[in-house]
């Protein structure tokens, strides 16, 4: 507590922090509100699960708890986000083999969480909150806006939906314009958005504060600052491309044939040592995802699935099990999970060696969040020792064998291999 004291954080606030485990600041968070209170704007860079969020909620709520009135602070994140595949030059997989695009991406859930944090944090001072994303009823959202909420966290094509079909909603009144993902917002050819922020930019008042924040540095860092006029503050993690030090990260040399014995015999173990542990298994493909989902709760085990063929409600309720402990593990694809903050997280196991460093950053970094300890585990094949010496190279860190007794993983072999046949056969078709 004391330590959020000491970057200018009311008493009340940094007790909220302390009550939800914030209990020290991060490397973002102890840089960058500071400047906030001070009323500098801020463009923030740090890798996912270094506490962004809290970084720009808290400084946020202090001033509004000064001046409660109105609509106070705008939020904004992106609809879909850029896979390290599609980053320009950046490497592809092989066609055919990854998980499509969402139809409907994650970012929906990602505006959830943010105004969870609002609210969590904020509960002292009543916080009304208002999500406004695509995909739900604009009538109940334009009910929820007429009733001045304190924050609203938007993406931006349904945020200028309401712009334009309402006379009478303004945003002429906002104290903050945040934008989550920043270089994801205003990147050059990221055409889906740039005349609804364009039009979002007109409403807002020339007098106000911009935080900007970002798990990467693009192109767009002049755009950036452009933004942050207001003497703004700019801070850059170190060792962007390296894990923390407190992820133990393992791999484990499998044949291809036994994998899911394997998989099985490793889901079982845990469970049997650290029965509250949370558990993310990531797989490559939506198929795979589902039918492991099935397999694990043939054998019982406590699973859900997150992948982009769900619908969006499915995902909610999904997340929702997952985060409140009704399922222990989530079992999820690359795209389904991207961006989500889920921060007591013990275990991640990866299904399948991933084709790209960049993807196995983001697997293992669901866990050994915000300083707590993590594992990583990934399964290797025989066909895949290249990939763990380019990832070892990314990360610089030469990953340790992780050894089971091999008997016991053969013991259950026959059974597991008869019951991934049945969850293929009754599967959905894909």
């Amino acid at each position: 507590m004391a330590e959020f004291r000491a970057l200018g954080l009311a008493p009340w606030l940094a007790e909220q922090a302390r009550q939800v485990g914030l209990l020290r600041p991060t490397p973002v968070q102890a840089a960058c509100i500071p400047p906030v209170l001070q009323g500098r704007d801020c463009l923030g860079c740090a890798k996912t699960g270094s506490g962004k969020t809290a970084a720009f909620v808290l400084p946020v709520l202090q001033v509004l708890s000064e001046d409660p009135y109105g609509i106070f602070c705008l939020v904004l994140t992106p609809t879909r986000y850029r896979t390290p595949a599609e980053a320009p030059g950046g490497p592809r997989e092989a066609p055919g083999r990854a998980e499509p695009p969402l139809p409907v991406p994650p970012r929906r859930e990602l505006a959830y969480q943010i105004a969870e944090q609002f609210r969590v944090l904020g509960k002292p001072l009543g916080l009304k909150d208002c999500v406004v994303v695509g995909g739900l009823d604009m009538v109940a959202q334009a009910l929820e806006l007429a009733r001045k909420p304190h924050v609203v966290i938007a993406t931006p094509g349904r945020l200028a939906d309401h712009l334009r079909s309402s006379s009478t909603f303004s945003l002429r009144k906002i104290k903050f314009l945040v934008l989550d993902e920043a270089d994801r917002l205003l990147e050059q050819g990221c055409t889906d958005f740039s005349a609804d922020l364009e039009l979002i930019l007109e409403a807002l008042p020339a007098r106000r504060q911009t935080l900007l924040f970002s798990a990467t540095l693009t192109a767009t860092l002049s755009q950036l600052r452009a933004l942050a006029a207001n003497s703004p503050f700019f801070w850059e993690a170190e060792a962007q491309v390296r894990t923390v030090e407190e992820l133990e990260q393992r791999y484990l040399l499998v044949p291809e044939a036994l994998k899911d014995a394997y998989l099985v015999h490793l889901v079982q173990s845990f469970q049997d040592l650290h029965q509250d542990w949370a558990i993310i298994i990531f797989t490559k493909t939506c198929k795979d995802c589902q039918v492991l989902n099935m397999m694990l709760r043939k054998f019982n085990f406590p699973s859900v699935a997150l992948h982009s063929m769900m619908k969006q409600k499915q995902r909610f309720a999904a997340l929702a099990k997952f985060k409140s402990s009704i399922f222990k593990i989530l079992i999820a694809t690359d795209v389904a999970a991207r961006g989500l903050d889920i921060p007591a997280v013990q275990l991640v196991i990866n299904h399948n060696t991933p084709g790209l460093p960049k993807i196995y950053i983001h697997r293992v970094g669901r866990t050994a969040r915000a300083g707590r300890r993590g594992t990583a585990i990934t399964l290797v094949t025989q066909y895949d020792i290249h990939l763990v010496h380019a990832i070892e190279e990314e990360i610089k860190l030469k990953l340790q064998e992780f050894s089971v007794e091999e008997q016991l993983v053969l013991d259950i072999l026959t059974q597991v291999n008869v019951t991934r046949r049945e969850c293929e056969i009754v599967s959905a078709p894909w």
